[in-house]
């Protein structure tokens, strides 16, 4: 305790903060690179007039709370107070639109990824370019917003994501991490910065023109993992810690998405590697060793932090309907005078998931609260469907849910299967991880790929912004992010591995023909629920 004290007063610790879709979490590693102690908010995103939003003051309300919950760990576990800390990363969600004028005010609610109102633009720029635009990409919304006539459109200076908007106002520094950045306009894994052919033909298009602004200009300058992103400045450590003390001039890396820390906090950048998130929403990356034979609507190619070609099935649904199923039981519960702790109830559901038939006899369900671009299913309907002779029980309804979970994934992981991409090992991560097994179990069976955990991997994306800031600070000469991983930080890590079940495989197979052919049933519930 006292090493670690002497640690954090001097300045030799290292802060990742990252924005979930549901958390706010800070994680202080000292100078090994092993967490010592971290915070955390809770939140939620808010539909608000067809916009999947938080307000800044969910932002900034938000990130106080959770730097101030760490600095109380930290005084209560070790009697110390942060003053300083080597170096700070933040992270967030990836995505998304926030749009700001000459003056840094934003001109329209903050769009986050989970909005599926874009087609049209990612459609045409898809056609245009060559290249997969999802509907989530913010080079997306900002054409979907032209072509719209949206008025706020004609004033706007900067554009950028939640952590390139959080890292601004903190340092000054309207930059972004390539691999953040690959996810607002495609990348040149070659330059590592926005791939100029592309740019030019946006630059070219008629509605573009009638604009006073360029694209060339509104976009933050790409940096790549290793690189300076400036300073806290004075009224950025005010922002972050309303105790005042803080002290400013504190180095920051490159803000980073989620994607690229889930990579980097599974040492999972280089290629034929992978890693799969499983939260709120579900996402595969792995790490090509060449390009793919064409682009693909289920397909996403963003980067590693290193700025290297990834591919990445990005589901925007996975575990709420799961939670919102677990809160009935839990309210039941309740109605009959039981007190059950949440962990206890999902670890009770999900092993009973485990008895289930492997096909989940029969039954089906899509968990879809928001649209899902890879099924082409415009808005959210939670569905549960069964014919009167499915074997409807406890067991395979918590299987179907899980099942359901990763159903759209597979889709997409299916394609990168039969375009031969190897993979030799993937890392999961998330909350749907958290009962020992399960997910793991189930995730294997639904992508017949060997599924590790590491013991670090449910620190999750703040401890891998914190690591990409520890390599900032401390990289010695020809350091690379790979070398820096692999040594440095998990020589000796403990991974857990389990194998996909054939039993499993064949049942989710059956099971992922079934949710194909059940999509118009969804489609029809968007169409005649209100």
């Amino acid at each position: 305790m006292d090493s670690i004290k002497d640690v954090i007063e001097n300045g030799r610790t290292v802060l990742g903060i990252e924005f979930g879709s549901t958390r706010i979490k800070a994680v202080l590693i000292d100078d090994s690179n092993n967490p010592i102690a971290s915070g955390s908010h809770d939140w939620e995103n808010r539909l608000t007039d067809g916009i999947w939003t938080y307000t800044l003051d969910d932002i900034w309300g938000g990130l106080r709370d959770c730097y101030s919950n760490l600095a109380k760990e930290v005084n209560e576990k070790y009697g110390a107070e942060i003053t300083t800390v080597g170096a700070i990363g933040f992270s967030a969600m990836m995505h998304g639109y926030m749009a700001f004028d000459e003056g840094g005010e934003l001109l329209a609610p903050f769009r986050t990824w989970r909005n599926s109102i874009t087609g049209q633009a990612a459609k045409e720029l898809t056609e245009l370019f060559g290249f997969n635009i999802p509907e989530r990409w913010s080079i997306a919304h900002l054409y979907q917003a032209v072509l719209n006539g949206e008025k706020h459109v004609s004033s706007i200076k900067y554009l950028t994501t939640l952590a390139g908007y959080v890292h601004w106002k903190l340092t000054g520094e309207f930059v972004l991490g390539v691999g953040e950045a690959s996810g607002m306009f495609p990348i040149d894994s070659t330059t590592k910065n926005y791939n100029e052919g592309m740019l030019g033909k946006f630059a070219d298009i008629d509605a573009v023109k009638r604009y006073s602004w360029s694209i060339y200009d509104i976009l933050p300058r790409v940096l790549t993992a290793g690189d300076s992103a400036g300073t806290l400045t004075d009224e950025g450590a005010k922002l972050l810690d309303v105790s005042g003390k803080l002290k400013s001039g504190i180095p920051m890396c490159p803000p980073e998405g989620d994607a690229g820390t889930g990579m980097t906090a599974t040492n999972s950048i280089t290629k034929r590697t992978g890693n799969v998130s499983a939260g709120t929403s579900v996402f595969a990356m792995v790490v090509l060793e060449k390009p793919l034979e064409k682009a693909y609507p289920e397909i996403d190619i963003v980067t590693t932090p290193s700025g290297d070609d990834v591919a990445m099935v990005h589901v925007n649904n996975c575990t709420s309907d799961i939670n919102a199923w677990v809160n009935i039981f839990r309210e039941f519960a309740r109605e009959i005078g039981v007190e059950i702790s949440v962990p206890k109830l999902y670890d009770t559901l999900y092993f009973k998931a485990l008895e289930g038939d492997a096909d989940c006899g029969g039954l089906l369900s899509y968990n879809y609260f928001s649209g899902e671009n890879i099924t082409k299913i415009s808005e959210g309907r939670p569905l549960f469907a069964r014919t009167p002779d499915s074997k409807f029980n406890l067991a395979n309804m918590m299987r179907t849910h899980l099942y359901s979970a990763l159903g759209t994934l597979k889709l997409g992981m299916d394609i990168l299967a039969d375009e031969n991409v190897r993979i030799d090992r993937m890392f999961g991560h998330g909350g749907l991880f958290k009962t020992k097994d399960v997910g793991q179990k189930f995730m294997a069976a639904a992508i017949n790929t060997p599924v590790s955990l590491m013991e670090t991997a449910g620190e999750g994306g703040a401890w891998g912004i914190a690591l990409l800031a520890s390599y900032m600070l401390t990289k010695e000469d020809g350091e690379t992010l790979t070398d820096f991983l692999n040594n440095k930080v998990f020589a000796d890590g403990d991974v857990y591995t389990l194998e996909p079940d054939k039993r499993d495989v064949d049942g989710f197979n059956a099971f992922a023909e079934r949710y194909a052919k059940g999509l118009p049933i969804e489609k029809a519930a968007v169409e005649n629920m209100e």
